[in-house]
C-alpha cells in the first residue's frame, strides 16, 4: 500500500510528457498569434508579389525583351511557356523542402525558400534582354524562372502550416486567412506598381528599362520578410513530433502511402484556383490589351478592382469557414466556376470598361472562395509528420494543371478557335475541381495530432 504514491508521482511530473503536452503551445496568447499571422502574411505577400509581377511582365514586355524575332502570338507562347516552367518546377520544390520542413522544422525551410524567390526575382531586373545577350537571355531567364518556382514551391506549404499549426482549432480558418491574403496583397502591389511605373514613363523608356524597377524593388522586399520571419518560433504542432522522436524518414513517400486520395484529390481540388486566376491574370491582360486594343493603364486599373473582390473574398469566407465548414464553401466556389468560365470571354469581348470589371472579378471571386478556406483545409487533410510534404505537394501539383497549363491552353484555343472555346476549358477544370472536393470529407472538426 506505502508503494502506490511512489509508483503513481513519476508520471504526474515527468518533465518530457508535461512538455509536449503543455498548455501553452496549444494555447497561444493573441499577441504571439498576431506575430504568426504576420509572419506568414509578410512571407507569401512578397513571394507572391515577386511572381505576380513577373506574371504581368509576361503579358505586357517580355515577349519583346527576350523572344523580339518571333511573331506575336509565338512570342507571347514563348514568354508563357516561361512562365509555365516556373510551375513546373514548384512540385520539386514542395518535394525538397517539404522533405525538410517535416523532418527539420517549418521555420527554417520558410526563410530559404524566401531567399531562392526573392533574389532570383531581383536577378530579373538586372538580366540583359535579347538584344545585348542574344540566345543567352532566354536561357537565363528560364534558369531564374526555376530557381523562382522552387522557392514557391516551399513557400506556401509552410507558410499554411505556421498559422494552422499555432492556431486554436475554432479559429483555424480565421488565421489560415493571413497566409492567403498574401495573395491578393502581393498582387495588388504588383499590379500598383506597373500603373505607376506604366503612368509614368512614355512607351519606349518603360520597354526599355522601366519593367525593371518592380523586379529590383524584390531586393528590398525578401529583406524585411526575412527580418520578420526570423523571430517567429517552431510550431507547436511539430514541436510535439520532433519530442516524441515520430519525425518521418521520407515524409513525401509517407503522404503518397497513407494520403493517396487526400494528396491526388487535394490537388484536384485547388486547380481551379489557378485557372481562374492566371487566366484573368495573366492570359487576359495579353488578350485584351494586344487583340482588342485596351490601353494598358486602363486594364492594370480595372485589375485592381478584381484583385480587391479577390482580398474580401479570401479573407470573409476563410473566416466564415470555421463556423460553417470548408468543404460546402469550396464546393459552391467550384460550381460558380463552372458558370464563370462561360462567361467570361463575351464579357471582356463587349469591350465595355464596367462590363470587363465584372468579368475579372467574377473570375476572382471564384478563386477567392475556394482559396479562403483552402488555406486551412489543405493543411487539415494529412497528419503533422507529413503536413509541409502532403499539402505543399498537392497544392503546388495543382498549380501545373491549372496554373503552367492553363493559360497556355487558353492561348491555343483562342488562337485557334475563338477566346469563349478557352473560357470552356476553363469551365471543364472548374468542373473537374468540384468533382474532386466532393469526393473529400469536412475536416473543421478534425484535432491536428490525430489525423
Amino acid at each position: 500500500m506505502s508503494a502506490t504514491p511512489p509508483a503513481s508521482t513519476p508520471p504526474a511530473s515527468t518533465p518530457p510528457a508535461s512538455t509536449v503536452s503543455a498548455p501553452g503551445p496549444t494555447a497561444p496568447g493573441p499577441g504571439h498569434m498576431r506575430r504568426v499571422a504576420t509572419a506568414s502574411f509578410i512571407g507569401t505577400a512578397i513571394e507572391f508579389y515577386d511572381y505576380y509581377i513577373y506574371g504581368t511582365a509576361a503579358a505586357l514586355v517580355l515577349n519583346e525583351a527576350f523572344f523580339p524575332e518571333l511573331s506575336r502570338t509565338a512570342g507571347t507562347l514563348a514568354t508563357l511557356s516561361t512562365f509555365a516552367i516556373g510551375f513546373a518546377a514548384r512540385p520539386l520544390g514542395a518535394a525538397v523542402f517539404g522533405h525538410f520542413g517535416d523532418r527539420v522544422g517549418r521555420k527554417g525551410v520558410l526563410v530559404v525558400s524566401l531567399l531562392m524567390m526573392g533574389l532570383s526575382t531581383g536577378l530579373i531586373g538586372l538580366l540583359p534582354g535579347y538584344a545585348t545577350l542574344g540566345v543567352w537571355a532566354p536561357v537565363l531567364l528560364v534558369l531564374l524562372r526555376v530557381v523562382q518556382g522552387l522557392g514557391l514551391g516551399g513557400e506556401w506549404g509552410g507558410a499554411a502550416l505556421l498559422a494552422v499549426e499555432h492556431a486554436p482549432q475554432k479559429k483555424r480558418g480565421l488565421y489560415a486567412a493571413a497566409p492567403q491574403m498574401g495573395s491578393p496583397v502581393g498582387y495588388f502591389a504588383a499590379t500598383v506598381t506597373f500603373l505607376v511605373m506604366s503612368s509614368v514613363l512614355d512607351d519606349g523608356a518603360f520597354q526599355s528599362w522601366g519593367w525593371r524597377i518592380p523586379f529590383l524593388l524584390s531586393f528590398v522586399l525578401v529583406a524585411v520578410g526575412l527580418v520578420i520571419r526570423l523571430k517567429i518560433a517552431e510550431s507547436p504542432a511539430f514541436a510535439k513530433v520532433t519530442a516524441r522522436r515520430e519525425t518521418a524518414k521520407a515524409p513525401l513517400a509517407e503522404a503518397f502511402r497513407k494520403h493517396p486520395k487526400e494528396m491526388l484529390l487535394g490537388a484536384g481540388m485547388i486547380t481551379v484556383v489557378y485557372v481562374m486566376f492566371y487566366t484573368a491574370a495573366t492570359y487576359c491582360m495579353t488578350y485584351t490589351t494586344k487583340t482588342l486594343d485596351i490601353p494598358k493603364n486602363d486594364m492594370l486599373a480595372l485589375t485592381l478592382v478584381a484583385v480587391a473582390v479577390l482580398g474580401a473574398a479570401t479573407f470573409f469566407v476563410a473566416r466564415w469557414s470555421d463556423r460553417v465548414g470548408r468543404r460546402k464553401l469550396i464546393i459552391a466556389g467550384a460550381a460558380f466556376g463552372v458558370v464563370w468560365g462561360a462567361v467570361l470571354f463575351p464579357l471582356l469581348d463587349t469591350r465595355n470598361y464596367f462590363l470587363i470589371a465584372v468579368a475579372l472579378s467574377g473570375a476572382l471571386l471564384c478563386m477567392g472562395i475556394i482559396y479562403g478556406p483552402a488555406g486551412a483545409y489543405l493543411p487539415e487533410l494529412f497528419a503533422t509528420r507529413v503536413r509541409y510534404s502532403g499539402a505543399g505537394f498537392s497544392y503546388n501539383l495543382g498549380g501545373v494543371l491549372g496554373g503552367a497549363a492553363a493559360p497556355l491552353t487558353v492561348t491555343a484555343l483562342a488562337e485557334s478557335y475563338r477566346p469563349a472555346v478557352g473560357g470552356w476549358f476553363m469551365s471543364a477544370m472548374a468542373l473537374l475541381s468540384l468533382v474532386c472536393i466532393i469526393a473529400l470529407p469536412e475536416t473543421r472538426e478534425r484535432d491536428l495530432d490525430r489525423v
